[in-house]
């Protein structure tokens, strides 16, 4: 489906859209990619919602991606007697292994493995970081500190770690029975959460066997330290700003946010920014003037993505949100302050050391000094879409590939719009197909030219090394071109 903007939309599942319908509505308005939330949801809801989808895709003749985002470990200190208790500033509080419901001075922390990792001076924030905990002295199975910040404590509230490398693996038995679950499924992209190292998506790429691309959640501190490494083994990146925004000073998610979407164009691979985007639309059908500010400032940044959460699986106007997401889109990429700012911010640091990089270059140069409408590029993986995305060209991208399991996933690139097409053997069939579908899309005419990229011997990865201006009449392409 072709859409007039270049940045993607993320939209969630869950209650509110569920349904064929409003899966439906969802795509039509604009939602490019679906979000499975693996937290919510039996593998028999989840499975029926990746039926819907794969219908609307059967039905629109579009491909659409599918993300499953695995849940993570679960870090949650145990039951109060009186299920809650007030913590004031200054005075001390014990975690511990005692499963004893707790009370004013103490409570279960389940965790030996926290314990293992704590150090005196260490925080610990309980409840999305409303209560703050600071580390006096500690063991291998109780913690002693002194609150820092207080409020109301009460049942199973989740702790997060900020400051230490927590020997945790990213996947619990749940991620890994639903990793299982939801690649069998057929899923395109895989979110791993709780990342703190690159072995951790080293992990789950081996349980997952190629099955779906691997998505790295950065959403600890501990992940944006090691974010080089991690970014190195992953396929994509979502910048998680919501655990990130507990974990960290508030202020310091901005900087990092733009730092890591320019790492991830610099390397070719997609990023999408997430976390309370539109959040006041999961109860009001208009969004603030700080989230449109917020929603613009990603798409100004140049990221591939940009995610709905509550706000379409759970809110009141799903559509609506995503209706929202798509105009603000539109209105930014029509800016002429977006494109300046986009070449502006051009890999630089991007390393161009292969002939498929540099043809991709080439085509991006050629369409913007020249009357071209669109760069088509033919790939088997989607490696060469990905290149030609990181380019950030003025047209759009045509992406055409024999493979729907690599036009699902490039449903997530910025700018890209994906077409199945046959078996190649010859170059000039493949112009011609490229053209059809330029005019078939309505990014060109007959009377327009396309800048063609290709691989000869054709369906073989990482070959890239044809680049073609090609009119869009085929039988100006049938007199011209050399069989």
């Amino acid at each position: 489906m072709k859409r007039n903007r270049k940045v993607k939309i993320v939209a969630t599942l869950g209650p509110a859209s569920s349904t064929y319908e409003m899966i439906r509505q969802l795509h039509e308005a604009g939602a490019d990619v679906f979000r499975l939330n693996m937290s919510h949801g039996t593998h028999e809801e989840i499975a029926e919602r990746h039926r819907a989808i794969r219908q609307v895709e059967k039905d629109l003749d579009s491909p659409i991606a599918i993300l499953a985002d695995l849940q993570g470990p679960k870090l949650r200190v145990g039951e109060f007697a009186n299920k809650s208790e007030e913590l004031e500033w200054g005075e001390p509080f014990r975690l511990d292994l005692d499963k004893t419901p707790g009370d004013h001075t103490r409570v279960c922390l389940p965790h030996p493995e926290i314990f293992q990792a704590l150090e005196p001076g260490s925080s610990l924030l309980v409840n999305d970081g409303k209560i703050r905990l600071r580390v006096e002295d500690c063991g291998p199975d109780h913690a002693n500190c002194v609150v820092v910040t207080g409020g109301t404590i009460s049942n199973r509230k989740g702790v997060n770690v900020p400051d230490v490398v927590l020997p945790v693996a990213a996947l619990s038995e749940k991620d890994r029975k639903d990793l299982e679950f939801v690649s069998a499924l057929g899923v395109d992209w895989l979110a791993l959460s709780f990342v703190q190292r690159p072995e951790d998506v080293t992990e789950a790429r081996e349980l997952c066997g190629g099955r779906a691309a691997i998505l790295s959640k950065i959403e600890k501190p501990a992940a944006v330290r090691a974010f080089d490494e991690i970014l190195a083994v992953s396929d994509g990146i979502m910048v998680a700003r919501g655990d990130l925004g507990v974990e960290l000073p508030v202020q310091n998610v901005p900087p990092i946010q733009k730092r890591l979407v320019r790492k991830c164009r610099a390397a070719a691979k997609p990023v999408i920014v997430a976390t309370q985007m539109l959040e006041s639309m999961i109860e009001s059908p208009m969004p603030t003037r700080a989230e449109v500010s917020d929603v613009s400032g990603a798409i100004y940044e140049g990221a591939d993505a940009i995610m709905l959460s509550a706000e379409s699986a759970a809110g009141q106007y799903p559509v609506e949100a995503v209706t929202t997401m798509n105009n603000v889109a539109q209105e930014v990429e029509g800016d002429p302050t977006y494109t300046e700012i986009i070449e502006a911010s051009r890999t630089a640091s991007a390393k161009r050391s292969s002939v498929a990089d540099g043809i991709v270059a080439a085509a991006r140069e050629i369409a913007e000094t020249t009357d071209i409408k669109a760069i088509c590029c033919f790939t088997s993986t989607g490696t060469t879409a990905q290149l030609v995305a990181r380019e950030r060209p003025r047209v759009p991208i045509i992406a055409m590939t024999s493979h729907r399991g690599a036009a699902r996933r490039l449903s997530l690139l910025w700018g890209t719009y994906c077409v199945m097409t046959g078996e190649l053997e010859r170059f000039k069939q493949a112009v011609v197909n490229a053209a059809r579908a330029a005019r078939s899309a309505g990014f060109a005419t007959e009377e327009d030219q396309i800048v063609v990229t290709a691989g000869v011997p054709f369906n073989i990865s990482g070959t890239t090394n044809i680049l073609r201006v090609a009119p869009c009449d085929e039988r100006l392409i049938y007199r011209t071109d050399p069989e």
